[in-house]
């Protein structure tokens, strides 16, 4: 079981008020329905998806439904769930044109009922666990992209639009706005799970990112003492050591002595074995010093 069925499943099992239940059935039959031949058709692949609309359109129609199951063994052994609706058909598709009309100035709770059903006709959620943060929308045309994208950005969600060979996707990737979305459908398992991943992997993210500041600090470590050590030997090459004072002198001793320390190590290290206390900062500016001797040497050779 995918992720998104989960989420499906999960949020199936709560009923909103009658407002927001007809908002939900409305917008579900606007995204999934086919109107023809004086009958509307749905055909639903998520069984809990398909008995929530069935609950919906029996309480706030009243009609009369023909269920017909099919399983079907291409590839993959599926099974599809066709609700067959043939009474009151011009209420419900006056109420779906007055739908796009109305939302826009709706409740954020009548939005929230929207997007619910939405997501159980044409949305999906990528299980954290096994691939990158990811919530989608696909649907037909760009107006209802538009809708969906406006009611999202209303809502706080970031939100964008990306034209695709078969209509247009709504997507967010933002992995704390998905979150918040899990929460907005009232899915209280889903949004743990998804918590506890995200918290998971946002952790292990951060160790590496401790662990490769580190690397990269060794490596500058390593770079700096290696370019130290050959000042060091420039100068004593020609004989330089002697224009130097004796604390940048005695620097040059213990970095000899200790060519691997860092230069807060070093700057310790000379402060416990002698009565000369030093900083970092003050190394820092005796090697400073001594770069300067070695580039002014070279550049009059």
């Amino acid at each position: 079981m995918t992720f998104t069925t989960k989420v499906k499943d999960e949020i199936t099992k709560n009923f909103n008020n009658e407002v927001e239940s007809r908002i939900e059935l409305i917008t579900y039959l606007k995204y999934v329905m086919e109107l023809e031949n004086n009958k509307l058709t749905l055909y639903i692949e998520n069984a809990s998806v398909a008995r929530y609309i069935f609950k919906l359109i029996k309480k706030i129609y009243n009609i009369n439904i023909t269920l017909t199951i099919r399983t079907l063994k291409r590839f993959k052994l599926k099974t599809i769930y066709i609700l067959t609706l043939k009474e009151k058909l011009s209420l419900i598709k006056n109420e779906i044109d007055d739908l796009d009309k109305y939302i826009k100035d709706s409740s954020k709770e009548e939005m929230a009922a929207y997007l619910k059903a939405v997501f159980l006709s044409c949305g999906s959620i990528n299980d954290p666990s096994k691939s990158k943060y990811h919530l989608e929308f696909l649907v037909e045309n760009n107006f209802d992209a538009k809708t969906i994208n406006y009611i999202l950005n209303f809502l706080n969600f970031h939100s964008k639009i990306i034209r695709r060979e078969k209509g247009y996707m709504v997507y967010i990737k933002i992995s704390e706005e998905i979150s918040d979305f899990i929460k907005l459908l009232g899915a209280t398992n889903s949004l743990f799970y998804y918590e506890d991943i995200r918290i998971y992997r946002d952790h292990k993210n951060m160790v590496n990112r401790l662990n490769n500041c580190e690397q990269a600090n060794i490596e500058k470590s390593v770079n700096s003492c290696r370019e130290q050590l050959e000042n060091i030997k420039y100068l004593k090459d020609f004989d330089l050591i002697d224009l130097l004072d004796d604390k940048i002198k005695m620097t040059i001793e213990y970095r000899e002595k200790y060519p691997e320390t860092t230069l807060s190590e070093l700057a310790n290290i000379i402060s416990l074995e002698t009565e000369y206390k030093i900083s970092k900062s003050g190394i820092n500016h005796y090697f400073r010093k001594i770069k300067e001797l070695v580039n002014k040497h070279k550049n009059i050779e």
